[in-house]
């Protein structure tokens, strides 16, 4: 996610917590939705996770983009 903002994610994992938990929560969906995808699971769920991913995306987002325009 967002690897063109590599060093300006490894500083703020590092500066914030509220950071590094979304980061963090993000990935662990992202392989949550993958296996339940893998497993046929339902796909309501499926759904629920990814609009709870893309939540926290964009709100990772604006953490870089606030990040960088403060720099």
């Amino acid at each position: 996610m967002f690897h063109e903002h590599r060093d300006t994610i490894a500083k703020l994992k590092q500066e914030n917590a509220r950071f590094h938990d979304l980061f963090d929560k993000h990935n662990e969906l992202d392989e949550k939705i993958s296996q339940l995808s893998k497993d046929f699971s339902n796909q309501f769920e499926i759904e629920k996770l990814k609009k709870e991913k893309l939540k926290i995306k964009d709100e990772v987002h604006n953490m870089i983009v606030d990040y960088n325009n403060a720099r």
